[in-house]
């Protein structure tokens, strides 16, 4: 017991840490000599990178938020004592992602992350989840608020396919951070005109 909480802390922190590199902060001030969150969406996350920095930018910084998904739970997953720690791991990456400790607590919305951690457990369920955000861009026309809705729907969206094991439950987990992360800044920054594009008023 006492071993399986130490290894659920040391993976959490482990999950923490990764997600907390703020690549697209790093890549673009690299190629723009610009913080990516201080104009467009106002987010840390690849499509601001793209509207900032180009796509070539935008393409490296998606890669590399998918691997600080990926490598946590793919750790987890081989040397993890409990199933349950898995999804707790992918939790905490995408908190990091959100709330990142190397920049001032201020980062993405964690989607490419968290399917970084789908990909390790079920590259069906990645690509339910890649073609999921594909529809709702279409639909809405909106990088950021498909990807909010993408985490939010990605979990119903497994269940109803079947897919009801560890990368459901990664999917829950990883759903519930980024729906809090969008109240948290709907709260803060959209009180009042939630549907408005921030891009336009900047």
């Amino acid at each position: 017991m006492t071993m399986t909480i130490f290894s659920a802390l040391g993976f959490s922190s482990l999950g923490y840490l990764s997600g907390s590199l703020p690549f697209s902060i790093w890549i673009t001030r690299l190629f723009k000599g610009v913080d990516v969150r201080d104009s467009g969406s106002g987010h840390a996350t690849t499509t601001n990178t793209i509207r900032q920095a180009g796509f070539g930018p935008g393409a490296l910084v998606l890669i590399l938020d998918l691997a600080k998904g990926f490598l946590p739970t793919w750790l987890a997953l081989r040397y993890a004592p409990a199933i349950w720690i898995i999804p707790l791991t992918t939790a905490c990456v995408v908190i990091g992602h959100c709330w990142p400790v190397f920049a001032q607590f201020r980062g993405g919305m964690g989607l490419a992350c968290a399917g970084g951690s789908l990909l390790v457990i079920s590259p069906l369920s990645f690509l339910i989840a890649a073609a999921v955000l594909i529809v709702l861009v279409l639909i809405l026309r909106h990088p950021a608020r498909a990807s909010v809705f993408t985490g939010i729907v990605t979990a119903p969206a497994l269940w109803l396919f079947g897919l009801r094991g560890i990368g459901f439950w990664i999917a829950v987990a990883a759903g519930i951070i980024i729906a809090l992360r969008f109240l948290i800044d709907w709260n803060r920054q959209y009180r009042g005109e939630l549907w408005l594009d921030r891009e336009k008023h900047q």
